[in-house]
This record gives C-alpha cells, sequence and structure tokens, in this order.
C-alpha cells in the first residue's frame, strides 16, 4: 500500500515533522511504500486567484500528483490558535483547485476523493494539538476523503523524541501504529 506522510509544518524543528519521520519509520516497518513529503520542498505561493489565472504553479502540479498516487495519508497537524496552519490550509487548498483547461485536472477533488486519511499532531501544551484535528476532520470530510476514526495527538512533545528523532515511550508508537494500521486496512478495503 502506497502511503503518504506529511506535516503541516516546515520549521526546521518542528514536533509535527518529527512525528511525520517517526510514523514514517513506523509504516516503513509495517510493508507500507512510504512517501515522506516535506512542504519546505516545494514552492508554493500563498494562494490567490489571480495569479492562478496566470497558469498552476509547477510544484502545484507535482504535489496534485503525489497526491493523486497515494491511496493513503498520514497528515501530522501542529496547532495554531486551537486550528491548523496556513501553511497546511494554503496547500489543500492549491491542491484542491481544478486546473482549467486540463483534462486530467479539471477535477479539483481528483487528488482528494476517496484517500483514506490519519490525523497526528505534536504540541508541547497537554492536548498535543487536538484542536486542530477537529478542525482539519471537516475540511477533508468537504473534499471526499475518508477520515480514519482513531487518531492520536501527542502531548508534552519536547521530551517525546530521542536523539534520533523516534518516539521515546512505546505507548506512544503504539498510538501512533493503532492510526498507521486502521490507514492501511481501510485503504486496502476501499481499493477493492
Amino acid at each position: 500500500m502506497k502511503l503518504l506522510v506529511f506535516a503541516g509544518s516546515t520549521r526546521l524543528n518542528s514536533f509535527n515533522r518529527q512525528l511525520a519521520q517517526a510514523a514514517a519509520t513506523l509504516a516503513r516497518a509495517s510493508g507500507a511504500e512510504v512517501t515522506h513529503l516535506e512542504l519546505a520542498d516545494f514552492d508554493i505561493p500563498l494562494y490567490n486567484a489571480d495569479l492562478e489565472a496566470r497558469g498552476t504553479p509547477p510544484d502545484v502540479m507535482k504535489l496534485k500528483e503525489i497526491m493523486q498516487a497515494h491511496p493513503a495519508w498520514l497528515i501530522c497537524s501542529p496547532e495554531y490558535n486551537g486550528s491548523y496552519t496556513a501553511l497546511l490550509k494554503n496547500t489543500i487548498d492549491w491542491a484542491s483547485r481544478p486546473v482549467k483547461n486540463d483534462p486530467v485536472w479539471q477535477d479539483g477533488l481528483k487528488s482528494f476523493r476517496g484517500k483514506v486519511v490519519g490525523l497526528l499532531s505534536a504540541s508541547p501544551g497537554a492536548l498535543g494539538g487536538l484542536r486542530s484535528q477537529s478542525h482539519l476532520v471537516p475540511l477533508l470530510v468537504n473534499l471526499q476523503c475518508w477520515v480514519a476514526p482513531t487518531a492520536f495527538a501527542l502531548g508534552s512533545a519536547g521530551d517525546a523524541f530521542d536523539a534520533d528523532g523516534q518516539l521515546r515511550q512505546d505507548a506512544h508508537r503504539k498510538s501512533v501504529q493503532a492510526v498507521l494500521d486502521q490507514v492501511l486496512f481501510a485503504a486496502r478495503r476501499l481499493a477493492v
């Protein structure tokens, strides 16, 4: 099963980028074919319809293709002011835009429809970014994704990772694995 893993942050020492790396490691150990995407590697401007009218940026097209190619996703969502990041929203906004006069990409939901998405988050606070997940679910459902009911919010994330960026506690690894297992199971069932 092809699994896409990414975090809604580009900050160098982001807990959610670390969580995405740890989740990707667990997913590979579970036999998934993992693409660990770093949003910092894409040149995606702030969405603007006037800019879009001049043509969809090449990195947006690349992102749409990568998303389309993966039936299963894990998104690690930071929490800023009780919600998901502007970076994550902007990425989703661009990736969900139809590309006019392109027979393949005229359907804006093509990269999202039917994807099975698991949500993870990490935060130094006690709730672990849980509120970002609660705001992200309706957005993903609106884009016709299947959101796994099992999710994990890692609190006190400043102490959660070892020097190699992996989760220290077995309980945290098991929680991430539970989300991963559910996403892979559902993606396999829906692919039939």
